[in-house]
């Protein structure tokens, strides 16, 4: 999002899980729905540089309000109508070399501003906005001019210049709390996944378990946090209403607004985050089991479809849709099948016992029925040989190069992976050849991958 304290990635998949660790009084629903929302695939192309291997969250589908609607709501936000009143106070006046106003408090009580702090949240939304242009040491009107009458998208963008503008603030004390400022991201995206809202002692205990574990706090200053974050989280919810951003709901629970919901999916689409529509992943819910598969592997549809689409049928429907593209398609679509598959409960065993019988699937579907304590055929080294390399085909098959060579490293102890490698040789796979020349081009360990280069020599000339 526009803003983390956290440094690497924007967000951080175990501080995201703990945020929502307990959801109090929440429905059951909701707190999966959270927790799907933490779940994370991989953005792995076949470089290993810093930006490869990101973490991509999936978040619940959202229903958004209409375009008309929101772009109303943004000309009552009150941080809007206190932007708009700057820039007509200020008119044309004399500004400082770096671009603010000479005295502050006067701006504060002429316009019954709370703070300085206030007012400079203000001036740069304004600014950066174009409600006001400086120019040679002077402000004057920009040329940004807010009406009913600007179009619905010309509104919604500005509205999503001002989100930014504040959520970059909080690199300055957005809120007053520096730990709320430094989880900024974490809160609103979890509140984006809980659409009916949040208690403010849930979010506290999150906030804090992230900051412990985040920051590495040590016992003193958590037992000081944890006195003073309650009414830290409460002026920063505050001021996020005062923002636009926050609303009460129903049961009180403080959750995003309509106009909040829209920003923060913004922040989360810009980041490479799985934020849907219903209406853009419903139309995921009639296509068959293979059009599914495919368009996963072609990732033009995101993973909340597979929810949508597995809802839209029973368990036993789907697991025999899935197994049937799984038994004649290749390890890619194999592999995409065995995903969606864990999503299924013990409801989709009769189907999977059916797999049994399959020769490229019946490993699979033995490893599903043993994770659900259900009676299965023992797998044999061999054949979880069979799966590794199946595993890596499918992710080569897949353009997820880097994760194959990780996937593999972590089967067996360094030491042991040429004999691994040895063990894949002999597995009566047709993609052997394909899985040991991707180790022998790929793998930075030169033992493995002359190994890996030699078992491919030999498998090629039986």
């Amino acid at each position: 999002m526009a803003k983390s304290g956290n440094t690497g990635n924007v967000f951080d998949l175990g501080e995201l899980r703990r945020l929502v660790g307990e959801l109090g009084a929440a429905p059951g629903e909701l707190r999966a729905a959270v927790l799907d929302a933490a779940g994370a695939t991989e953005a792995d192309g076949d470089c290993d540089c810093s930006d490869c291997g990101t973490e991509v969250l999936s978040f619940p589908p959202v229903e958004l309000a209409a375009d008309d609607e929101l772009a109303e709501a943004v000309l009552r936000v009150p941080l809007v109508l206190d932007a708009q009143r700057l820039a007509v106070w200020t008119g044309t006046r004399q500004v400082t070399p770096e671009g603010l106003l000479p005295d502050p408090f006067l701006a504060c009580a002429e316009l019954g501003l709370s703070s300085p702090t206030r007012l400079h949240l203000l001036w740069v939304v304004a600014v950066n906005t174009g409600m006001l242009r400086i120019s040679r040491g002077v402000a004057t009107a920009g040329p940004l001019a807010l009406s009913a009458d600007l179009p619905h998208r010309a509104m919604l963008e500005f509205w999503d210049g001002v989100v930014m503008d504040v959520l970059d603030r909080a690199d300055e004390g957005l809120t007053g709390s520096a730990v709320v400022d430094d989880h900024l991201a974490e809160m609103l995206a979890t509140m984006y996944a809980v659409s009916d809202g949040l208690s403010a002692a849930t979010l506290v205990k999150g906030i804090l378990q992230s900051h412990e574990v985040a920051c590495q706090a040590r016992p003193t200053e958590m037992r000081a946090l944890s006195a003073s974050l309650p009414g830290e989280l409460d002026a920063a919810l505050t001021l996020l209403g005062y923002c636009g951003l926050i609303e009460p709901s129903e049961a009180g629970r403080p959750r995003l607004t309509p106009l909040g919901v829209w920003a923060v999916r913004q922040d989360l689409i810009r980041e490479g985050h799985d934020a849907p529509t219903g209406a853009e992943v419903a139309v995921f819910a009639d296509l068959g089991a293979t059009e599914l598969v495919d368009a996963i592997i072609k990732r033009s549809a995101a993973p909340s479809a597979v929810t949508v689409w597995l809802e839209s049928r029973t368990p036993e429907t789907a697991a025999r849709e899935l197994v049937r593209v799984a038994s004649s398609g290749t390890a890619g679509q194999r592999g995409t099948v065995g995903t969606i598959l864990e999503e299924l409960g013990p409801e989709a065993e009769t189907p999977l016992r059916e797999a049994l019988q399959e020769p490229s699937l019946w490993r699979y579907a033995a490893s599903w029925l043993h994770i659900r304590d259900l009676p299965a055929p023992a797998l044999a080294q061999e054949d979880r040989t069979w799966i590794a390399v199946d595993t890596l085909a499918s992710l080569a098959q897949l353009g997820r190069t880097a994760e194959a060579i990780r996937e593999f490293d972590a089967l067996e102890p360094g030491e042991d992976l040429v004999r691994l490698v040895e063990e894949m040789a002999a597995a009566d796979h047709p993609d052997t050849i394909t899985v040991l020349d991707l180790l022998g081009s790929r793998h930075p360990d030169p033992t493995v991958a002359k190994s890996a280069r030699k078992a491919a020599m030999k498998s090629r000339s039986r």
